[in-house]
This record gives structure tokens, C-alpha cells and sequence, in this order.
């Protein structure tokens, strides 16, 4: 068994040869677990060996390591009971029995019966849901035992991330080599990179890594090699320097310690290493010892050791097990007590956070992103309240440099999605700027399977009492905007019948909306003919929300009284804008307020706008970053308003409430299928005709 121990570590004495394949990558898990469900359906389904991947958090069958909750304890903590598994029994034997509570190793990770649930996956097709469930029967771990049926798998179902992010990639056993990838959902393929490769460091966690490291180097001092000794020295002397750039000292206490000038700012990468004063050392070296040391790892255990009664945290050995749990138990209740009680400093939350999760793991994230050229990235400084709050942050704005790696290894890339319009961007920042031939690239678009008389797509240039709807940062507040969104709403739930869902821009503007409709009375109006849902905040209460909103439509439809169903009040780019799908009755009727733009004060924009304006060159006479911004707003536009076309036979009206959508360079970034049926209304009256004969139409059709 040691043996085969030693061999799984050693993988390049079981190379295996990968044979041609496709891998398969979309966003999220469900819409992985919906893909592969196709897949069993199809006459394909028989003769393809699958294997679906993903992370921990979906697929560890350990139950005391599943507890944990957050994906970083989890990784952390798997990762530490592989470490129990493979040191020599000697060592655990010259601990003694006080250790032997933290040596546990996991049950599921067993070589025979891996290979056993790797040749089970392999049999028959099995979704992420099925493969946990083979996982616990088996008594294998399905996230190893999954790696290991890469080679001879015909299709590789896999997240984003996995295929994405280079490191993951190999850690996985991913070979893209003369492969065929087909990235689906690729609306925000651009965004996706660029949110894998930035990574933020908090000054807390430079603090624990630096308190961590050090007592790790004093207490192994006498055991270390000096070309060890001097890697970790200075990795110490790193995190020194990035949180004196804070303004803060490392051997203080991150949460007690004020900064003086806080606020944001932006750096290149030469700069920032420059005032630093660490462009004397090879971080690529750092980065390689990082990845053979595995010492990230070894830092289980050591604990914070700063004076002030917030931190002090015994360290002796019964304790330390004890400490972990309490630190745990500690996050947990702060979590939930956070909103209620202001009393607890976030920061002291935080640090319990991060304190059982290793903080070295992400700040090797951050010494990587360092080496990138410095024209692909920015860093950005964030000071506020205490050391322990500010940050530092690596901005990737080249998102082609990590894309290059995957389109020069791929046979064939395909770069799929409902809703890709506008596809400028991926030609010009992803294709043309990772050095792809432009006859290399194919467009292909086809329109809906919905037949045209289904939608009905208007752009509303005024509202019912002549008021022209105009939603800019200037305008929207006015009192006048938001009682003819009202008026507007009004009208439209007398004669569009189950729900409609009604898109606001921003959180914070569909909150003043409907504090000024409740002050008014108009809200109470509203609620005679739909019941008012909103979007909530926190991810965890969306099904519920759903739920009930859909079981208020249901219901009307067959009392049939003067309610006639819902109204739903949601956020561009919130969590009903996404991958929900409004179908049939759920959503009769889409509005868009306003239009989208991101936040152009955002520094992270700014400079994304700076970089493109440099490196990019001017289409049609408009500047690189004023295309960006349309085409973050009309991205956004597109993929709210196609939530409610989901099949065949569904129908609804898209209403968008603004003016400016009528310009041709905003219209013609509308998705083709909805351009070619749209009709420009510059007064309210021929709207509502239009919508009250296509929905009674439809009902009479029904």
C-alpha cells in the first residue's frame, strides 16, 4: 500500500495516455449537472465515457470536512489529512498520542477504491449529483477518484475555473494538448478571466501569514536546509514590506492599528515592487519554492500570537484542536450576529475567518499575479479604517495572456452562449490580442426557435402624463422619473396577466423607488392587481423568494379574482438576472428601467479604460473604452431581458423604459432575434395599445 502511496505522488510514472477528447466547461454546477443530463437522454449516451469535475465543495464525501462550510477550510483541511496520510509512521510515532486527534487521515481517500469509482464513471454516465452518491456507496473520494478518469474520458465536464486557471489546470491532470474545448454560457467569459487571475489580500492576512511563517522558521530552525531558511526569510521579509505599504507594521495587532491616509490607489506592477523595495527579489523563484515546499501547508496550526485580549489564542497542544473549533464556532455566531449587533468589529469576525483557513495559500495567489508583464496588470492599494481591513489587490486587465495558453494548445476552441451579443470584444480583447489568426476564427449565429409573432419588444421613449423617461445618474432621482416608472407599472399590470418582472439598474436605485412609491401611495395601487416581490441581497433567500412568486401566479390564475399575479422587482446583474428562467406565466412580461451602465467612479474601470484606449484601436470613429461601456451595458441589457424566452411555445413583452436605446450604435447591440421584431414608441398611448392586443391575443389564443 505504501508502494502505491508513493506512486500516486510520483504521477509521471503512471502517465496515461489521454486520448482525443472534448472538455466541456460552463459556469455554474447546475448548468453542468443539466448538460450531462442531455448527454444520458441522447442516442450518445450509451457509448460516451464522461466524467464530470468539480470542487470540494461538491464533491468531498467527508462529512466532518464537508461541515466546514467554506471552500478555503475545506481545501485547507483535505489537503492537511493527505499531509497526516503520507508522513512516515516514525514521525507520528515520535509526536506521541497528543497530536493523534489533529493526525486524522480521510477514510475516502483509499488508491483501490478510487481506481474502482474511477472505472464506474467511466461505465455509464454519471451528473456531479450521481458521482457523490457512487463516491459514499464506494467509500471513494469522487473529487481524486473523478481526476483520475481524465485520460481515457471521451468528455470532460468541468466549471470555468478548472479550465481557466492554469495551476488548477495541471493540478487536476488537464492536458488541452490538440484537444477540442467548448466553453458554453460565455457571456462573461472576459470578466470570468479576469476574476480568476486578481486576486485581494487583506492586511490581516498578511499579518497571520507573517505571525504563522516566523513561528514556523524559529520553531524548525535547526531542521532547515539554508537555501529553505533563506526562501522563507524571504517570504517574511515580503510580507513586511506589503504591510508597511499598507501602513502598518507586522508585528502589531492588523485590527488595533489605524491608517493615517486612506483611500484607493493604483500602481503598475514595477511601481509597486520598486516603493515596496522588493524588486531585488526573483518572485518567480518564491513561487517555485511555494509549489514544491507545499509551505502554505505546513502552517496548520500555528496561530496569531499578537498582544491585546481580541487574539491571544493558547497555543499548547490540547488547546490547539479546541481553539480551532471555538475560532469556528466564534465566525459562525459573528456571522449571524453581524447585521444585529455593530457592538463586534467586523475585522475581529474576519480574523476568525481567516484564521483557521491558511492565509499563505492566497498570498502566493498574489506573489504569482505579480509576475505578470507589467503593461497586463495593475495593483491597487485600498487603505481604510485599520490595517486589518485595508488590502491589496491585483487587477488583471490583459485577459488574452491567460487565454493565448488555451487557444495555441486547443485543436479547436468553441466560444458558445444564448446571449453573445456584443462580440466585438471577445474578437478584439480575448482572439486578436492572444495572437489569433483572424481567419482562424469562425461567427456563427443563428436566430430563435421562437416564432417572431411570440415577442413583442418596445422601446418606450415617454411615459403616460408625455414625461421623457431618460435614467441617468442626473435624472433618475428626480420625483417626476420615478412617478411615471410608476404610472408606467401600473398601467402594465392592468392588462399583462401572471408576472412581471421589472429590472432596476442597481440595488440601492430599486430601494429609493420603492420608498418613494410606498410614500406616495402608488405601491398600494400596485398591489391591487400583482403582489410586490423584491429581490433580496443575500443569495441564500433567492428560492425562497422564487417560490413564493411563483406559487402567487399559480394561485391567481385559478381564483381568477382582481389579483392577477406577481410583479417582481429585480437587479441588473443580481441574482435574478442570471440563470433563472422566467418562463411561461413567471414572466409575461420583462421591464428594463433605465439603462445599465456599470460604475464608471470605480478605479478598477478607470484604468481598465485607460489600458484600452492605449492598446486597442479606435472602431467606427468610437473610443475602445466607450465601446466597453456599452457593451457591459448591453451585455447586461441582453441577458436580463432573455430570461423570459426559455422554449418554444412561451411568450412575452419586453418593455425598455429609456430614450437612449433608440440610438443606432445601443440598438444595434440588441440580440438580432429581438432587434428585427422591436418597435420604437415615442409616446405611451400607442405602447399600451400595442401590448393590451398582443397580450389579449395570446390569452385568447390560450
Amino acid at each position: 500500500m505504501q508502494q502505491r502511496g508513493r506512486l500516486e505522488e510520483d504521477d509521471d510514472d503512471l502517465e496515461e495516455e489521454h486520448v482525443t477528447k472534448i472538455y466541456y466547461c460552463s459556469r455554474t454546477h447546475s448548468q453542468l449537472s443539466q448538460f450531462v443530463r442531455e448527454v444520458q437522454k441522447s442516442p450518445f449516451g450509451k457509448d460516451t465515457r464522461l466524467v464530470s469535475l468539480g470542487s470540494r465543495q461538491n464533491l468531498c464525501v467527508n462529512e466532518e470536512v464537508r461541515r466546514l462550510g467554506a471552500l478555503p477550510l475545506i481545501n485547507d483541511r483535505c489537503m492537511e489529512m493527505q499531509k497526516n496520510k503520507h508522513e512516515k509512521k516514525s514521525d507520528e510515532e515520535s509526536e506521541g498520542k497528543k497530536r493523534r486527534a489533529s493526525r486524522t487521515v480521510c477514510p475516502f481517500y483509499s488508491y483501490e477504491q478510487m481506481q474502482f469509482l474511477r472505472d464506474e464513471v467511466l461505465v455509464e454516465v454519471k451528473d456531479i449529483e450521481q458521482l457523490v452518491a457512487l463516491g459514499r456507496e464506494t467509500k471513494a473520494c469522487p473529487y481524486y477518484g473523478s481526476r483520475y478518469a481524465i485520460p481515457a474520458a471521451q468528455l470532460v465536464v468541468l466549471p470555468y475555473q478548472m479550465l481557466l486557471h492554469e495551476p488548477t489546470r495541471s493540478a487536476a491532470g488537464i492536458k488541452l494538448k490538440d484537444q477540442v474545448v467548448i466553453i458554453d454560457e460565455a457571456h462573461n467569459l472576459i470578466d470570468t478571466i479576469t476574476c480568476i487571475h486578481s486576486v485581494e489580500v487583506s492586511g490581516a492576512q498578511l499579518c497571520c501569514a507573517h505571525s504563522q511563517l516566523s513561528q514556523y522558521m524559529e520553531r524548525y530552525r535547526k531542521r532547515l536546509k539554508a537555501k529553505n531558511l533563506m526562501y522563507i526569510k524571504q517570504i517574511l521579509y515580503l510580507l513586511e514590506r506589503f504591510v508597511a505599504m499598507l501602513g502598518g507594521n507586522v508585528n502589531q495587532n492588523p485590527s488595533c492599528q489605524a491608517v493615517s491616509q486612506t483611500g484607493t490607489v493604483l500602481k503598475s506592477i514595477n511601481d509597486f515592487l520598486f516603493q515596496s523595495q522588493i524588486d531585488n527579489i526573483n518572485l518567480f523563484k518564491v513561487q517555485r519554492y511555494c509549489e514544491k515546499s507545499l509551505i502554505s501547508r505546513k502552517l496548520f496550526g500555528f496561530v496569531e500570537r499578537y498582544g491585546g485580549p481580541g487574539t491571544a489564542v493558547k497555543t499548547n497542544k490540547e488547546n490547539q484542536k479546541l481553539a480551532g473549533l471555538q475560532n469556528f464556532l466564534l465566525t459562525l455566531q459573528q456571522g449571524s450576529d453581524k447585521e444585529g449587533a455593530p457592538q463586534i468589529p467586523p475585522v475581529e469576525a474576519e480574523n476568525d475567518q481567516l484564521r483557521t483557513a491558511s492565509p499563505l495559500m492566497q498570498i502566493e495567489g498574489f506573489l504569482s499575479a505579480l509576475t505578470n508583464a507589467n503593461q497586463d496588470g495593475r495593483v491597487i492599494l485600498s487603505r481604510q479604517g485599520t490595517v486589518g481591513q485595508s488590502s491589496l489587490k491585483f487587477l488583471l486587465l490583459n485577459p488574452a495572456v491567460h487565454f493565448a495558453k488555451v487557444v495555441e494548445e486547443c485543436r479547436a476552441v468553441i466560444i458558445a452562449g444564448g446571449t453573445m451579443q456584443p462580440v466585438a470584444d471577445f474578437r478584439e480583447q480575448l482572439l486578436s490580442c492572444a495572437g489569433m489568426d483572424p481567419a482562424r476564427v469562425v461567427e456563427f449565429s443563428c436566430g430563435h426557435v421562437i416564432p417572431p409573432e411570440n415577442i413583442l419588444p418596445i422601446i418606450l421613449c415617454s411615459g403616460p402624463s408625455n414625461q421623457q423617461l431618460e435614467f441617468t445618474y442626473q435624472t433618475r432621482d428626480l420625483p417626476q422619473m420615478m412617478d411615471e416608472t410608476g404610472r408606467i407599472l401600473c398601467n402594465l399590470c392592468n392588462v399583462v396577466p401572471g408576472g412581471v418582472v421589472c429590472f432596476f439598474p442597481s440595488y440601492e436605485y430599486e430601494k429609493q423607488v420603492y420608498a418613494h412609491w410606498e410614500k406616495t401611495g402608488l405601491l398600494t395601487r400596485l398591489a391591487t392587481k400583482k403582489k410586490i416581490f423584491q429581490e433580496p441581497k443575500k443569495a441564500n433567500q433567492v428560492e425562497q423568494v422564487l417560490v413564493e412568486y411563483a406559487k402567487c401566479i399559480k394561485r391567481c390564475s385559478q381564483a381568477g379574482g382582481q389579483m392577477t399575479g406577481a410583479l417582481l422587482l429585480s437587479v441588473v446583474g443580481g441574482k435574478m438576472s442570471e440563470g433563472i428562467n422566467f418562463s411561461d406565466d413567471l414572466g409575461r412580461c420583462v421591464i428594463m428601467v433605465g439603462m445599465p451602465y456599470p460604475n464608471i467612479k470605480s478605479p478598477e474601470l478607470q484604468e481598465k479604460m485607460t489600458w484600452l484606449d492605449k492598446t486597442m484601436p479606435r472602431a467606427a470613429g468610437e473610443a475602445p473604452s466607450r465601446v466597453l461601456i456599452e457593451n457591459l451595458c448591453m451585455k447586461a441589457v441582453n441577458q436580463s431581458i432573455g430570461r423570459a424566452i426559455r422554449h418554444q411555445k412561451d411568450f412575452a413583452s419586453i418593455l425598455l423604459l429609456d430614450h437612449r436605446y433608440t440610438r443606432p450604435a445601443i440598438f444595434n447591440k440588441l440580440p438580432q432575434w429581438i432587434r428585427d421584431r422591436t418597435q420604437v414608441k415615442p409616446a405611451f398611448g400607442s405602447a399600451f395599445a400595442e401590448l393590451r392586443k398582443f397580450h389579449r391575443g395570446k390569452s385568447d389564443a390560450l
